[in-house]
C-alpha cells in the first residue's frame, strides 16, 4: 500500500463526515448561501443596481434579480473587460473561463478567488467520497490522466482567460501533480489529434489507475492506445480501475467503452461547468447526483415548461419536487446572478437531493408541438440497444425533417455505429416505439398521422470526429449536441452518409 492509498483513507473519512452533515441540512445550507453571497456584493455595481441591501430573504431576492442568460449579464460582463473593479463581485476575477455561446459568440464567465474552491475541492470529494464507500484506495496511488484543454492561458483586461479544464489544470494539488499525466508540455499541445497521439507516447507504458475525461475523447485514446498495442485497456493497465467522467451522458457510449476496456470498472459521474461545479455522483449503489449546496452557489430551479413564461415560478431547494423537469439557476460567489446555464435538469432523491442531467434548454424537438429532450432520445436509444446486445454506438445526433421528399415529416437520427444491428429495421421500429413510449405528445403525432415513425441515417466511421474538426472543435470539453429542432448540424453531417450495411 502507497502512501497516498495509506493517507487517503482517513482523508476520505473525513470528506464522507462534512459531506453528510451538510446535505442533511440542505435548506439552512442554501438560506445561508444566500445570505452570505448577497451581503459581500452588496457594494458590487450589481449589488447597487438591484438593491442589494434591501435583500431580507428569497422572496425579496426573486422580486429584484430577474433571471438571465449570458446575453442578459453581457453589459457588466463588458465592463470587467473594460477594466471595471468590484462589478458582479469584489475585486476582480482572477480568470475568464472562455466557452463559446450560440448567439452571443466566445463568452466570459468570472471565475473568482472565492469561487475556485468550488472547482477544484468538488472535483477532489466526489474522488474521496468515492474511496470512503469502495475502500478502494489503490486508485490513488496509480497514474492518473486528465483528458482536458490546453493549460496555456492568454489575458483580457489583465485577467487570465482560457478553457475550464486548462483553468483548473493551475490548481491541481502537489499530492495528486506527482502522479498526473499527460506531461504539462503535452497538455499544452492545440492540435487535438496530435495531443492524444502524443498522450499515447507518454502513458502506453504506465501503470494507470485512474482516467478521467469526455466519453467520446477517451473512447479516442483508447482505441489509439489499442491500434498501436493491440490490446485491451485492462491488458495495458492492470490496475485502471476508475473512470471519471461529465459532460454528457454515458450509456450511449458505455458498452463500446466497456469492449475496449475489456471488462467492467466503477465510474464517478460529475457535472461540472465553466459557471461551477455542480453536483457528482457521491455512490455506487444510488441513481442520481449529489447537488452541491454548501458551495458558494445559491440554486433557482425553474420547472422547464415555464422556461420560457414572462413570469416564471422559481423555486429554492427545498421547494423541488421529484421528477419534475426544471431549468437550472444559479446566483454564486462568481458574481452569476439569475443565471440560466441552459441546462434542465430532474430530482430523483430529496434525502439528499440527487439530481440527473436531462439535457439543455434549447436543446429538443419540437417543430410539432412534441417536445422531445436530449433525456428522452437517450433513454430511447440505451432501452433500443439493450435488445440488441451486438450493437455498438458511437455517436449520434437527431433533427427533424419538416419537408422530406416524400412522405410524413420525421424525426432522422444520424448514428455512427461502430457495430451496426443485424436487422436494421427491427433496431429502427424498436427505437421508435420507445420513443412513442417516453413521450406521449410524440406518440400522439404518429398515430395521428402528423409524423411518420423515425429514420436512421448512418454514417461512416470517424464521421463525428472529421465533423467536429471542420467546426474546430474537435477534442477538449466539445461535444456534439445530442439533438436539436433545426437541420443546422445535420445539413453538414448528411456529406459522411453511408448505406446501413456498408462497414
Amino acid at each position: 500500500m502507497g502512501i497516498r492509498s495509506l493517507l487517503g483513507k482517513p482523508f476520505a473519512a473525513y470528506i464522507n463526515r462534512s459531506t453528510k452533515k451538510w446535505s442533511e441540512n440542505a435548506v439552512a445550507e442554501q438560506n445561508q448561501t444566500l445570505k452570505q453571497i448577497i451581503t459581500k456584493a452588496q457594494n458590487t455595481q450589481f449589488g447597487k443596481d438591484h438593491g442589494f441591501s434591501e435583500i431580507k430573504d428569497y422572496n425579496d431576492f426573486k422580486k429584484r434579480v430577474p433571471i438571465r442568460d449570458y446575453e442578459g449579464l453581457s453589459d457588466y460582463i463588458k465592463l470587467i473587460l473594460d477594466g471595471g473593479v468590484g462589478v458582479l463581485w469584489p475585486g476582480k476575477p482572477e480568470y475568464f473561463a472562455k466557452t463559446s455561446g450560440t448567439t452571443s459568440g466566445t463568452k466570459y464567465i468570472p471565475i473568482t478567488k472565492d469561487s475556485i474552491p468550488n472547482h477544484i475541492n468538488s472535483a477532489r470529494n466526489a474522488l474521496f467520497q468515492y474511496v470512503h464507500e469502495t475502500g478502494n484506495s489503490k486508485v490513488l496511488d496509480g497514474k492518473m490522466i486528465f483528458l482536458s484543454g490546453s493549460p496555456v492561458l492568454e489575458e483580457n483586461a489583465g485577467i487570465k482567460t482560457g478553457r475550464l479544464s486548462g483553468l483548473v489544470n493551475h490548481h491541481i494539488p502537489q499530492w495528486l501533480r506527482s502522479n498526473q499525466l499527460p506531461s504539462y508540455t503535452t497538455n499544452c499541445i492545440e492540435d487535438w489529434e496530435l495531443k492524444v497521439d502524443t498522450v499515447v507516447d507518454e502513458t502506453i507504458n504506465e501503470d494507470m489507475s485512474l482516467i478521467s475525461g469526455i466519453p467520446p475523447w477517451v473512447q479516442m485514446y483508447f482505441d489509439k492506445l489499442t491500434e498501436k498495442s493491440g490490446k485491451k485497456i485492462k491488458e495495458l493497465f492492470p490496475n485502471f480501475s476508475l473512470f471519471i467522467y461529465g459532460g454528457v451522458n454515458f450509456e450511449p457510449y458505455r458498452s463500446k467503452l466497456e469492449e475496449s476496456i475489456g471488462t467492467t470498472i466503477d465510474s464517478i459521474e460529475t457535472y461540472p461547468a465553466s459557471e461551477g461545479f455542480i453536483a457528482y455522483q457521491d455512490t455506487q449503489t444510488e441513481e442520481g447526483l449529489l447537488i452541491l449546496l454548501n458551495s458558494g452557489i445559491f440554486f433557482e430551479f425553474v420547472p422547464a415548461d415555464e422556461y420560457y413564461n414572462d413570469n416564471p415560478t422559481r423555486l429554492s431547494i427545498g421547494e423541488v419536487e421529484l421528477g419534475i423537469n426544471y431549468a437550472l439557476i444559479i446566483n454564486s460567489n462568481a458574481g452569476l446572478w439569475g443565471y440560466s446555464i441552459g441546462d434542465t435538469v430532474k430530482f430523483v432523491s430529496k434525502d439528499p437531493y440527487r439530481l440527473l442531467v436531462t439535457g439543455r434548454i434549447k436543446h429538443f424537438i419540437s417543430a410539432f408541438g412534441e417536445h422531445v429532450i436530449g433525456e428522452e432520445v437517450e433513454k430511447a436509444m440505451r432501452l433500443t440497444s439493450e435488445e440488441f446486445p451486438e450493437v455498438e454506438l458511437t455517436e449520434f445526433t437527431v433533427a427533424p425533417n419538416v419537408n422530406p421528399k416524400e412522405g410524413l415529416p420525421l424525426h432522422e437520427w444520424f448514428i455512427e455505429f461502430a457495430i451496426p444491428p443485424t436487422d436494421l429495421e427491427r433496431f429502427t421500429s424498436k427505437l421508435n416505439d420507445n420513443l412513442q413510449a417516453l413521450n406521449s405528445y410524440y406518440d400522439d403525432l404518429i398515430t395521428g398521422n402528423v409524423l411518420r415513425n423515425l429514420d436512421i441515417i448512418c454514417l461512416k466511421k470517424n464521421a463525428f470526429i472529421d465533423y467536429m474538426k471542420t467546426k474546430g472543435k474537435l477534442g477538449g470539453q466539445n461535444k456534439v449536441p445530442r439533438l436539436s429542432n433545426d437541420r443546422n448540424i445535420v445539413t453538414d453531417l448528411v456529406a459522411y452518409q453511408i448505406i446501413c450495411d456498408e462497414r
